[in-house]
């Protein structure tokens, strides 16, 4: 499944604009201006499905350096300091991964 079925092609565009520049990534907002902040939480575990490469059942630190790349494959990789903030945003248990919950709690929070 793409990520464009549950969300739009020109939100996804308008997220991956607004943080292009090096640590400009803040995952709240990003989620707004995608839309999916809008979307049911059925629709939230299906994007953390398509996020979860290797699904693992977790989004691990390695794939959330490529988060955006997985919205748009020409967006850039996150910095590492932007991968740590969003692993401590939304990293609930402290385990070193972001689970499906745990996703699901950020985005629509």
């Amino acid at each position: 499944m793409a990520l464009s079925s549950i969300l739009s092609a020109d939100a996804i565009d308008s997220a991956i604009k607004d943080c292009q520049a090096p640590d400009s990534f803040s995952p709240r907002k990003f989620f707004q201006l995608c839309g999916l902040t809008k979307k049911s939480p059925q629709d939230v575990k299906k994007v953390f499905g398509i996020l979860d490469n290797d699904a693992s059942g977790f989004i691990e630190e390695a794939e959330l350096k490529f988060f955006l790349q997985r919205f748009s494959p020409g967006a850039r990789v996150l910095t590492d300091q932007e991968t740590k903030d969003f692993l401590c945003a939304a990293d609930d248990d402290s385990d070193g991964m972001i689970g499906a919950e745990e996703f699901q709690a950020m985005v629509l929070s």
